[in-house]
């Protein structure tokens, strides 16, 4: 499938968010994904990712984390700079930021002319698989895909020392699809049994993947990336969007 990208400016309460969008060229309505990036926000690795999923039919929208408190463009790299960075940026936006974030990036998505009504996921990495479950709580959103999403089992987001996320689970209507690395000690084992135990319980429909990887094993640079474990999560991901849309 042939694919157009852009940066957009997305008003908010704050500062714009440059937000990266790609849509497939044919004519037609496509469901609208709205995309979470880890702490780098949007660099090689998660433009790559946007394409590729795009790629299948959906508009794609990848904002700027840090908008708010960050210059218009930066990519953060990958060294310890630049995790000390990521990990600073984040610490200093508060959940309800990021939450009033999400909910004019998804208004805007809602309008754009080649999404079909009514047709709205998710899904992100790192703290963007949080954002992304943050995402889910929202009414319209009717599918969301976390890839190891920190902080979920203990509530820690941003500024927030217990966002409560986990127990808000009950509200989401959409379905929900959890993907791990059991290596992952960002997320340890007693983590993903806490929220496999919690998802059960809340009634939400739910499915948790865990594949035998590290943490971030489908950023595309780096000694973690697991290539086939990659291949069978975005599979993961494909079939539980087109299921639903």
């Amino acid at each position: 499938m042939i694919l157009t990208s852009q940066y957009v400016e997305i008003p908010t309460s704050g500062a714009a968010m440059r937000t990266f969008v790609v849509a497939p060229v044919a004519p037609g309505k496509y469901p609208g994904i709205w995309c979470y990036s880890d702490i780098f926000q949007l660099s090689g690795p998660m433009l790559r990712s946007c394409v590729r999923l795009a790629g299948y039919g959906f508009v794609v929208a990848a904002p700027e984390i840090y908008h708010r408190i960050e210059p218009a463009g930066l990519v953060i790299p990958f060294d310890d700079a630049g995790r000390d960075r990521g990990m600073s940026g984040a610490a200093h936006t508060p959940v309800a930021d990021f939450d009033a974030d999400c909910r004019s990036g998804l208004d805007w998505l809602v309008k754009h002319d080649k999404v079909a009504p009514g047709k709205l996921g998710a899904m992100g990495f790192c703290i963007g698989g949080h954002l992304a479950f943050r995402a889910a709580l929202q009414p319209d959103v009717r599918a969301t895909v976390c890839f190891y999403g920190t902080g979920i089992h203990n509530g820690k987001l941003g500024q927030d020392a217990d966002s409560g996320s986990l127990a808000r689970a009950k509200e989401i209507r959409g379905e929900l699809l959890m993907i791990f690395g059991s290596n992952d000690p960002h997320v340890p084992v007693e983590g993903r049994t806490r929220i496999y135990q919690e998802l059960q319980t809340s009634g939400v429909r739910h499915r948790v993947q865990t594949f035998p990887a590290e943490h971030a094993f489908m950023r595309d640079e780096g000694p973690r990336f697991d290539p086939e474990a990659t291949d069978l999560a975005f599979a993961e991901m494909i079939g539980l969007f087109r299921k639903v849309f």
